[in-house]
């Protein structure tokens, strides 16, 4: 994975060119931020991998499982122009772009927390007067430092005068607020046997399933849109608008797509799509994990598939359980 690589590359300050001129498909900008923020730069990767595999748990039952999307810096580097005509723009990105930026900010604002680099710490400008019960202490998250990498970095990209820079941009951002406003309080209790006679607290982010739980919502709820040209002083320019004026207009908070899906029940190399052949599915749902509608109506096979698991346990007075080892035979259905 690239955090790995990057953190076996991170060994001093002076490897700043080698480590940022070896990462592929960086614009100048992102460069320049790679070498100013040679520090954070593991964080940055780690946060684009956390958010990908946020996106292959959300949609693990779902014919698009999220397995076509790269999980390292690139997915914020440039793609070639017929790439760039190539991929579409539905939802599936606007998820990916959201995800991804939220990841970034999310792992950076939990490295600074934790002191893993001098350009940053704890939060200390959004405290006020503590509670009743309660006091200031640990270290409050600086989420907002956590943004700012991240539409440093994830925005670079997105300065061209099209609908796609446009979307990108917007939904970069919707990733990104969902850590701001989910921001809560968390406190530790101190006192005799675990008595909370006195109560420290300090800002912090939620887990970041919580974010996919919420990112996931707004993808199913995404706002499609249309594509307006204008002309300005600089040339063309295009401009989003939703598709459907009696539709609640989307907020910032929204994701918003100007292209349909596929339906992702073949493979095909023009819109990323892998194909449903060989997904496990489940026989006895009928919602998209089902094998009627992940196999898109071409049936599946079924074969046994023997497991040993840890069977008959019993604790013992005190303190263990001892437990046999079991074989069992499972039947494994998967698509055609």
């Amino acid at each position: 994975g690239w955090s790995l690589a990057l953190g076996q590359q991170y060994s001093s300050l002076g490897s700043q060119p080698i480590l940022c001129g070896s990462i592929p498909g960086l614009v100048p900008k992102q460069l320049r931020f790679c070498r100013n923020y040679i520090e954070i730069m593991p964080s940055v990767a780690e946060g684009v991998k956390l958010g990908i595999q946020e996106c292959q748990h959300q949609f693990r039952g779902r014919r698009w499982n999220c397995t076509t999307i790269k999980d390292n810096l690139a997915i914020f580097g440039p793609v070639l122009d017929k790439e760039r005509e190539r991929k579409r723009e539905g939802r599936e990105s606007a998820f990916v772009h959201a995800i991804a930026s939220a990841g970034v900010a999310f792992a950076v604002t939990r490295s600074c927390a934790e002191g893993t680099s001098t350009m940053c710490g704890c939060d200390s400008h959004h405290k006020g007067p503590p509670g009743e019960g309660w006091k200031w202490g640990g270290c409050s998250e600086d989420a907002e430092f956590g943004v700012l990498v991240s539409r440093e970095f994830a925005d670079a990209r997105e300065n061209r005068p099209d609908a796609r820079s446009a979307m990108n941009r917007h939904n970069n951002e919707a990733g990104r607020m969902t850590i701001l406003e989910n921001m809560h309080l968390r406190c530790k209790c101190h006192g005799l046997s675990g008595s909370c006679e006195v109560k420290t607290c300090w800002w912090a982010q939620p887990d970041f399933r919580l974010l996919g739980d919420y990112l996931k919502d707004k993808y199913d709820s995404a706002s499609e849109m249309v594509v307006e040209k204008h002309r300005e002083s600089r040339g063309w320019v295009e401009t989003l608008r939703a598709k459907y004026a009696f539709f609640k207009h989307p907020t910032e908070r929204d994701l918003v797509y100007y292209e349909g899906s596929p339906n992702f029940c073949e493979p095909n190399p023009e819109t990323g799509s892998f194909g449903t052949r060989d997904r496990v599915c489940n026989v006895s749902s009928h919602g998209i994990e089902g094998c009627d509608l992940l196999c898109c109506g071409r049936g599946h096979n079924t074969r046994t598939e023997k497991r040993k698991e840890k069977c008959h346990c019993i604790f013992h007075w005190c303190c263990y359980v001892s437990c046999q080892e079991c074989v069992r035979v499972y039947d494994v259905h998967t698509c055609k």
